[in-house]
């Protein structure tokens, strides 16, 4: 088709509205994509992301392009990152002509990590959930970590004559921040405050290693949330937090559950209570 005959065609979406009604959310979601992720260390994650997208949409105008929204992530060539989000969230609002909104992306995140006494390598996944929001006040970055732990009941080993019961627990880190901020980071604050943390591929000498280094570090749940908290509240660049671990009882059928939160939570009053929210 050629630009003339483009130019020609009526734009539906420009059309002004009677209705006079702000709509705070517009956009897309369920958007899948293959996805560069630069980490610590000049890494290159290769993943796939699962988008959503949004601006507010000013009162007099009847829609906005959803089609921009698609362009914008076709047209990306560079890997994502903590710290370029915020930009390509500005970049969508001159785009899309808007003055607030947000993008969200969730992917699974691997990490190689080597076995404790061997070294062997192996991929570790963590479930990722990067959010970036600008508004007229202010802009801020949140990104949301789920951290498998292993962790050992202190209580079990101060009764028991031997042994004692441990179970693999998940940690979940929601962190908001308007300063850059590394993945790999917070997983190991994440890991190094557990009983021990995982590994994808153990051979007899680490499995030794692992499990008298769960019985020497012994966690309630409650032990994990505040040993984590303590960490983070340390940090400067962020701005707000919430950790939750649950363990996954061997011994019970049911999960024990303890959560923290510290610091103001990014908010905007026409946004709701989450704007996050794909």
């Amino acid at each position: 088709m050629s630009s003339q005959v483009f130019e020609k065609m009526p734009d539906v979406m420009d059309k002004s509205d009677d209705r006079r009604l702000e709509i705070h959310r517009v956009g897309v979601r369920s958007i899948r994509r293959p996805v560069m992720f630069r980490d610590r260390n000049s890494a290159i994650i290769t993943t796939i992301g699962n988008f959503g997208m949004h601006v507010r949409l000013d009162s007099k105008k009847r829609g906005t392009h959803m089609s921009r929204f698609i362009q914008l992530l076709e047209e990306s060539e560079e890997p994502l990152s903590v710290k370029s989000f915020i930009t390509m969230v500005r970049y969508m609002l001159n785009r899309l002509e808007s003055v607030e909104g947000g993008i969200t992306v969730e992917f699974p995140f691997f990490l190689v990590k080597n076995a404790p006494i061997t070294a062997i390598s192996g991929s570790m996944d963590y479930d990722i959930k990067l959010s970036g929001f600008v508004s007229r006040q202010e802009s801020r970055t949140q990104l949301t970590i789920h951290i498998p732990v292993s962790t050992l009941c202190p209580c079990s080993k101060e009764i028991a004559e031997y042994g004692a019961h441990n179970q693999r627990s998940m940690v979940r880190l929601t962190v908001q921040t308007t300063h850059h901020i590394w993945v790999t980071d917070l997983i190991e604050v994440v890991e190094k405050n557990s009983s021990c943390e995982l590994f994808s591929v153990l051979k007899r000498p680490d499995e030794k290693f692992v499990t008298e280094h769960a019985y020497d570090n012994p966690k309630f749940v409650e032990d994990i949330v505040r040993d984590i908290a303590q960490r983070l509240i340390k940090d400067k660049r962020i701005l707000f937090f919430e950790v939750e671990s649950e363990n996954f009882e061997s011994i019970h059928n049911h999960s024990a559950y303890a959560y923290i939160r510290h610091g103001t939570p990014f908010g905007c009053s026409m946004m709701g209570n989450n704007p996050w929210q794909n």
